[in-house]
């Protein structure tokens, strides 16, 4: 798979209820977004975009030296905001995979980036996730950290049979906190965003049981960490002692 076939595109909206104008807040004397751009090009495995419906945004990306296309305020979800972007960032349909990055993941690693990709050298699979093992009660009960149930198909890779909020699966055995980064195959993007919200993706409020319900087939890549989302002021300050400027010039 080359580069030239892999489009890594990040969703970025000022509309957070919770932190208001976050793309664009800032860590260590750069936009949360920036970061994010610096994380995916540093993985390397294909032409990044933001794809956003504010001219602020925009404005920040490219005078960071990156690429933004601009996509319509009323999309319900990421997902069809960066199918929109596709379009116009790929009008002759050469991308093979699109990889869908959250813009509030400022500290996640490149590598994870990159580790998003391998269950798709598998033609059965078609949209490939991430996940880390729970390794603290607090985690497995939060509502909040959404767990992946999935039956292991090889070494660090499960085959997604469910996700929820709830504890699970139960009894004894590892339990995994599904991270939000996506790589689809062309094909199940376009299917995926064709299809009406499903009954569990609303009662779990859970966009990727659209897919399992539609009998998409989404594996797993088992990583060592979740990347730390900024969701909260609380969320940014850690953020912002993480990616202080001594960190990284260290």
């Amino acid at each position: 798979m080359t580069e030239t076939r892999i489009l890594v595109l990040i969703p970025a909206r000022m509309a957070a209820t919770r932190l208001p104008g976050k793309p664009l807040l800032d860590i260590a004397g750069l936009p949360m977004i920036v970061h994010v751009l610096r994380r995916a090009q540093a993985a390397q495995i294909g032409r990044v975009a933001v794809a956003t419906d504010t001219p602020e945004i925009v404005a920040a990306v490219t005078a960071h030296g990156f690429e933004a296309v601009m996509t319509r305020s009323d999309h319900p979800s990421g997902s069809d905001r960066i199918y929109e972007a596709l379009g116009k960032l790929d009008p002759r349909a050469e991308a093979e995979i699109i990889v869908n990055l959250q813009g509030d993941f400022p500290t996640i690693l490149p590598d994870n980036i990159g580790s998003v990709l391998g269950p798709l050298a598998d033609p059965a699979v078609d949209i490939a996730t991430l996940a880390a093992e729970i390794h603290t009660e607090e985690e497995g009960l939060n509502p909040n950290v959404v767990k992946v149930v999935g039956s292991p198909v090889a070494e660090r890779r499960l085959r997604a049979l469910y996700f929820t909020r709830a504890t699970a699966p139960w009894g004894d055995g590892p339990r995994y906190h599904h991270v939000g980064l996506y790589a689809y195959r062309r094909a199940a993007l376009e299917r995926f965003v064709a299809l009406a919200p499903s009954p569990l993706e609303r009662q779990e409020k859970l966009e990727q049981l659209r897919a399992l319900e539609a009998g998409l087939r989404i594996d797993v890549t088992i990583v060592d960490t979740v990347p730390r989302g900024v969701d909260t002021p609380a969320d940014l300050e850690t953020a912002r002692r993480m990616l202080a400027p001594h960190f990284r010039s260290s």
